[in-house]
């Protein structure tokens, strides 16, 4: 997830703010007047999520519910074990 900062923000902490995207891989988006106008991210990033996004994201999901343990085992039992299959099937 980016951070917004304002142009002041970034014209004012601007070797910090390269620092964090250098060294932590952190994103901002500066704003001018309420307005997005640009993105500071490290060369080569890719749209999509950090891996501190994702690891934030994925602890908010929800648990599964204690039956889902059960449903999970009976799929399995439901599978063919494997190596009973032939060439002959």
């Amino acid at each position: 997830m980016a951070t917004k900062i304002s142009a002041t923000d970034l014209s004012r902490k601007t070797s910090d703010i390269l620092n964090r995207v250098r060294y932590r891989g952190e994103r901002f988006i500066v704003e001018r007047n309420g307005e997005d106008i640009a993105a500071v991210q490290p060369v080569g990033a890719k749209p999509g999520v950090t891996l501190g996004e994702l690891i934030s994201r994925l602890k908010a999901l929800p648990r599964p519910d204690e039956a889902f343990a059960d449903d999970m085992e009976a799929v399995l039992a439901s599978q063919p074990k494997s190596g009973s299959l032939t060439w002959d099937d």
